[in-house]
């Protein structure tokens, strides 16, 4: 009896589908990740017809007040959790003296109380913050 030989195949067939399952998985995860990462604290600015920040690469300091006058600093272990103001000045402080001349920028929900977002300035001046910007939207045409 003559016995066959079989051959092998040779290394180079790489099956490559289950990679691309894995890719196509993680574009997926991703997708549905990405827009929750960017959403930050939901704050209706005022509209007001202002100049844009001079240096839009370098990332500024926010501190978000919202509807129901909490506040919010956009540095730091959660974001999104409200700060009080010895907290707020703290932090602000901390940052400032890692990176100074930092940029400070103020998002004030249009119908919080003009007091609230005072309080929160002078919060900013304890902390010894030069100038501070208030960030708006563009009128609606």
């Amino acid at each position: 009896m003559a016995r066959h030989r079989t051959r092998k195949k040779p290394m180079a067939d790489i099956n490559v589908v289950p990679y691309i399952d894995v890719m196509l998985v993680m574009l997926v995860i991703f997708m549905v990740t990405a827009p929750l990462l960017t959403q930050g604290v939901s704050v209706e600015l005022p509209q007001a017809d202002a100049e844009p920040v001079p240096d839009p690469d370098k990332e500024p300091l926010v501190v978000s007040i919202d509807a129901a006058g909490r506040m919010y600093l956009n540095v730091g272990d959660a974001p999104d959790s409200p700060i009080d103001g010895d907290t707020l000045v703290k932090n602000i402080s901390a940052v400032l003296r890692r990176q100074p001349g930092k940029s400070v920028m103020v998002r004030g929900d249009h119908t919080v109380d003009y007091g609230t977002v005072v309080a929160a300035l002078v919060l900013l001046q304890q902390a010894e913050i030069p100038k501070v910007g208030l960030v708006t939207e563009p009128p609606e045409r």
